[in-house]
């Protein structure tokens, strides 16, 4: 760390260890690096569940704020003819976010030609061919010949059971 690299990165699964938790490891590398680098704790099943914004969340909120403001005032001023505003053409209502690693603008009507409404998700995603991998890594008692690589298996809440924990 004290070289060149910027960023470090530890994976590490449930099942790995009975003393080597997340804490002991977060504990250990925070101690070891006081002075060189820092450490985070970052438990992927709890990413995505909201909380209190980071200054990146803000930073890149404002970001898109103006990214946004921008885009409509060019748009405005394409479509402003005679004393009023034309906005009949397909990109004049879009959705601004991260398209492969650059910050896009989607048309409406693109993104409903590739969205599952009834889940709330693209229909396509990116990760879904990790999935084995993910499972064998939750030490899940999968049949590899059986798999379906790809296929999205969605939860409703008549599987859920409070008996099994779930």
């Amino acid at each position: 760390m004290k070289t060149d690299i910027q960023r470090g990165l530890v994976l590490r699964n449930e099942k790995c260890h009975e003393h080597y938790t997340t804490e002991f490891l977060y504990n250990l590398y925070s101690s070891e690096g006081k002075g060189i680098f820092d450490c985070r704790i970052n438990v992927l099943g709890h990413l995505q569940q909201g909380g209190a914004p980071t200054p990146f969340d803000r930073n890149y909120g404002t970001k898109l704020g103006v990214k946004a403001v921008l885009w409509m005032s060019e748009k405005l001023q394409e479509v402003y003819r005679q004393g009023r505003v034309f906005a009949n053409s397909g990109d004049s209502a879009c959705v601004i976010g991260l398209r492969k690693k650059v910050v896009a603008f989607s048309p409406v009507t693109e993104l409903k030609k590739v969205t599952d409404f009834e889940h709330r998700l693209p229909q396509e995603q990116w990760w879904l061919n990790l999935r084995l991998m993910l499972k064998m890594l939750a030490n899940y008692q999968i049949s590899l010949t059986e798999y379906i690589s790809g296929k999205m298996e969605h939860v409703t809440r008549r599987t859920l059971s409070i008996e099994k924990g779930f």
